[in-house]
């Protein structure tokens, strides 16, 4: 059995989280094949926006157990490198061109919160369980730690962090980590209404924008900050997809990004 499932469909890539025997939980390997695969889907060009999925009753359990057999004779160096690479992956996945949506299935727990919070938007369905839970066994949730925060905000890092109690879809929403929740026969209908509209948006502008989220998130509004604003924008209206985008809507035409669709 493959690890990964990846396809693409009318310019939606899907990668499929394919390990329902052991709850979806990554190990070395998972992590090298998610990071090789968001790059991949990340540089084509028909794709447009990219699925995370899973197979199976939960969506990610955090770490593998044999895995984590393993990471428990590693030495300091031999951790540091581990690590190393699952925060790579995250970055990997947080930073990629397209736009990100995680399809939550069912429950996620440890790591696997990390890989929702490094999605640029999170769809759950109703049931689904959260729980931070590594310092139930003595560990800290570091790696997942900045997209953590950045998707639910201090306070509620402060409560589920260090309580390690489970909490709702619904709370998940509350605090931001989870964008939209709906009930199992709901969930793709939600899914695919915002991939539709990632797809009808502009790609070019979509990958600035994100850029654009990264560069005045938590930034002090200084004289410095509003140049780059201005700078972004100038420089947006003059390529070649912002000049059609305009073109289009003033002539009360799709642009060309949608007709080739």
């Amino acid at each position: 059995m493959t690890n990964l499932i990846t396809s693409v469909v009318h310019h939606v890539g899907r990668i499929t989280l394919n390990r329902p025997d052991v709850r979806n939980a990554f190990n070395d390997d998972v992590i090298a094949e998610l990071t090789q695969a968001f790059k991949d889907m990340g540089s084509r060009p028909d794709v447009r926006c990219i699925v995370l999925a899973a197979e199976g009753s939960a969506f990610c359990a955090g770490a593998d157990l044999n895995w984590m057999r393993r990471m428990a004779d590693y030495s300091y160096d031999e951790n540091l490198a581990d690590a190393g690479k699952l925060a790579q992956m995250l970055h990997t996945i947080a930073v990629c061109p397209k736009p990100t949506v995680a399809r939550v299935q069912g429950d996620v727990y440890a790591g696997g919160t990390g890989l929702v919070a490094a999605c640029d938007i999170a769809v759950a369905v109703d049931a689904a369980q959260f729980c931070i839970s590594e310092v139930k066994i003595g560990l800290i949730p570091a790696t997942i730690s900045p997209y953590l925060i950045r998707a639910m905000g201090v306070r509620a890092a402060q409560r589920y962090w260090l309580t390690a109690e489970r909490f709702s879809a619904s709370a998940a929403k509350q605090m931001g980590l989870v964008s939209e929740v709906a009930t199992p026969d709901g969930l793709d209908a939600a899914l695919d209404k915002i991939c539709s509209a990632l797809c009808l948006a502009s790609p070019d502008a979509v990958r600035i924008t994100k850029k654009l989220i990264d560069s005045v998130v938590e930034k002090p509004i200084t004289h410095e900050l509003i140049a780059h604003t201005v700078k972004e924008i100038a420089v947006a209206r003059t390529t070649t997809q912002g000049r059609e985008g305009v073109q289009a809507f003033l002539q009360k035409r799709l642009p060309s990004w949608i007709q080739h669709h």
